[in-house]
């Protein structure tokens, strides 16, 4: 990597958690060359997790989720610009630098390029779904106009039971309205979490009112006047619904990183120090798919990661990485999702896990699962538990161990488990 730059400094395409975060650490790495941020939403960036949950309820407004103020920028010398859709990349020929174009014909020169384009919600084509009233939610205009139709609504059905959908229909029961989670899957969260996280939050969803069917199949959206009026599952059934909200998942924008001939596989390809494979671009957030940075070993050997904390973290290595300076990837990845008065704190990752271990009582709705690969404790599910969270996250950033016959023990705090158990060898 050349680390001095040009006049044309460097150019980070997408407005978003990781492109912020990239731009402030270039500066807070001493870096003055010109930093130009572009995106193509209208709004300065802004945090994406409360669009799903207090943005929905009406306790923040789009404002108050910015980031930074525009002031912070100008102070910076951070140039940043919206409403710019980048829609192709060239580097020159000795690989130096290279132009981008956006769709109005503005161009950007550039010395050092940073990808954080991001994720696009996943869409199906089921026949209906241009009906007024069936939304995706991603950005703040989504939840805009979803916050608008929840207001005039009496049935909502969110198809897709993951953390999105689950956020916006605990919300919505809380609002007093009649909720139906469509989950093709034979649970919720499936990809995400254990039977037993999954199981729990099944039987506390419907506990709380809302309606919740597994293994649906969505045939078609039904509408009059063209706006949506109910769901029709492949048995004939009719769910009604006056909002529609389909979370089934996100797709990374990979668009200008295949034009730019990066490899790919499920996001934008980076190393550890998320340089992606021409040695030259940086890419972060949840457009990269990076080397698993768990400490324990095991588990995939490659992942892509749609969380702050990740766009926060990978962020800054890249931008220490533009800069040539010594930098990798090695935090321990950490969730989190507010559903109504329940919240889930996950620390780890959990893939390829042999056993685990329950502490607490799932129906006191206050218990953590734990995770663990050949009696190493290599991830844990919190619902209501925040020092279980704390603790089992410093040990696996610490490489530390809980003894499973232990860990179920909820007279003994978990953190006086931690400390009483040194790190493995070789860790």
């Amino acid at each position: 990597m050349t680390g001095t730059g040009t006049s044309a400094g460097t150019l980070i395409i997408g407005n978003c958690q990781a492109g912020v975060q990239l731009a402030c650490s270039l500066r807070e790495l001493g870096d003055t060359d010109p930093i130009v941020l572009v995106g193509e939403e209208p709004h300065a960036p802004y945090q994406r997790p409360p669009l799903s949950k207090a943005f929905l309820k009406g306790e923040v407004t789009a404002d108050s989720l910015t980031f930074r103020t525009h002031e912070f920028y100008r102070e910076r010398n951070i140039e940043l610009v919206t409403r710019e859709r980048i829609v192709s990349v060239t580097r020159d020929g000795d690989g130096s630098g290279g132009t981008a174009v956006a769709e109005s014909g503005r161009r950007f020169e550039f010395a050092r390029l940073a990808l954080t384009t991001g994720a696009v919600p996943r869409q199906i084509p089921f026949d209906g779904s241009e009906l007024e009233g069936v939304s995706y939610l991603r950005t703040a205009t989504d939840a805009a106009q979803l916050q608008q139709g929840l207001a005039a609504a009496r049935n909502v059905v969110v198809v897709g039971g993951g953390f999105i959908g689950l956020e916006v229909a605990a919300g919505a029961r809380a609002a007093g309205l009649t909720v139906t989670v469509l989950e093709a899957a034979p649970r919720l969260v499936g990809r995400a979490v254990s039977e037993q996280t999954s199981e729990f939050y099944l039987q506390a969803h419907r506990r709380r009112g809302i309606r919740v069917v597994l293994n649906a199949q969505v045939a078609r959206f039904l509408g009059e006047h063209d706006r949506v009026t109910g769901v029709e599952l492949g048995d004939g059934t009719v769910v009604p619904a006056d909002v529609v909200l389909i979370g089934v998942g996100v797709i990374p924008r990979t668009e200008l990183a295949e034009q730019l001939g990066l490899a790919l596989d499920n996001g934008i390809v980076v190393d550890g120090t998320a340089l992606c494979s021409d040695g030259l671009t940086v890419a972060a957030g949840d457009c990269a798919n990076l080397p698993n940075p768990s400490i324990t070993p095991g588990g995939v050997a490659r992942l892509r990661l749609e969380s702050v904390q990740n766009a926060v973290e990978q962020a800054k290595i890249a931008a220490a990485t533009l800069l040539s300076l010594p930098a990798a990837y090695s935090t321990v990845p950490w969730f989190w999702s507010d559903q109504a008065d329940l919240k889930l704190q996950i620390a780890g990752l959990s893939g390829g896990h042999d056993q685990i271990v329950l502490r607490g009582e799932p129906d006191s709705e206050t218990f953590s699962v734990l995770y663990y690969r050949a009696g190493q404790l290599i991830a844990a599910d919190c619902i209501n538990k925040p020092l279980d969270f704390i603790a089992a996250r410093g040990a696996l950033h610490h490489g530390q161990n809980v003894p499973a016959d232990l860990a179920g023990d909820v007279t003994i705090p978990l953190k006086k488990l931690v400390s009483a158990v040194p790190a493995l060898a070789g860790k």
